[in-house]
């Protein structure tokens, strides 16, 4: 089994609670798709336990906002970009520092594995492109385009924090759909299954997403943890929106 993380955000709160659930389930092995930082009031810690407990790790978004420039980022977004920038600056044990930033600029777009892929955004744009559920009806095209740049039969993919998986029909199917299970069968059909979000979930459920990918399905995990504790960081940081704290009580 391989649990599959994605869109920590800095949330460390939730990133604890999440390798907890992980560790009782006895997984090993982690892959984490990207956006470890950005949004939340504790870069530097999510940075070390990824580094520590996930095989492999990709570039999101915001991580490479912070280790680049944020471009097309909207305010919010943008200054959190550049105080987790200065966060991370701050280190005083320089090996600490290096490490991290070393580690930030040595995360890789997308990775393949076997029949899998594993992005950020999309399979045709790893890093910044959006895959919603409502483009099976207004961007059809652009999920087709996806498709056909896949080489293999499964992608997984973070990036808009809402869990689900795409078939090209186009169709998006959420794990409410699935049943009780929460589970869904990989077979003989290309899709591109969004892992949902570790810190920042924006389907409406408040706790933190992940998958576990068994090994002939993938199964859609939920886990509560403490929000105050993260949304009381956020709101004593003069630098990070007190927006980017209420929104994760009502996960959107």
């Amino acid at each position: 089994m391989i649990a599959i993380i994605s869109d920590i955000h800095g949330n460390l709160e939730a990133l604890k609670t999440v390798l907890g659930d992980i560790e009782e389930r006895k997984i090993e092995t982690i892959y984490c798709l990207g956006d470890i930082i950005g949004y939340g009031p504790d870069p530097a810690e999510c940075l070390d336990l990824v580094a520590e407990r996930a095989k492999m790790s990709l570039a999101g978004n915001h991580d490479h906002a912070v280790f680049y420039e944020p471009v097309n980022f909207n305010p919010p977004a943008e200054r959190a970009a550049f105080w987790t920038r200065l966060r991370l600056d701050e280190e005083e044990d320089e090996h600490r520092r290096n490490q991290r930033w070393r580690f930030l600029g040595g995360l890789n777009p997308r990775e393949a594995e076997g029949d899998f892929l594993f992005v950020h955004g999309s399979p045709r744009k790893p890093i910044n492109e959006y895959l919603f559920p409502d483009d099976v009806y207004t961007a059809p095209q652009k999920l087709l385009a996806n498709f056909d740049r896949m080489e293999c039969l499964t992608c997984f993919c973070g990036h808009t924090h809402v869990p689900g998986v795409f078939v090209d029909d186009p169709y998006f199917e959420t794990p409410d759909e699935m049943g009780d299970s929460q589970r869904y069968a990989i077979g003989d059909e290309k899709i591109i299954v969004n892992v949902g979000s570790v810190g920042q979930p924006r389907d409406r459920d408040p706790r933190a997403a992940y998958v576990i990918l068994h090994e002939d399905e993938v199964e859609f995990i939920r886990v509560s943890y403490n929000i105050d504790v993260t949304a009381n960081k956020i709101r004593e940081n003069s630098q990070l929106d007190d927006f980017l704290g209420a929104r994760l009580y009502e996960g959107k």
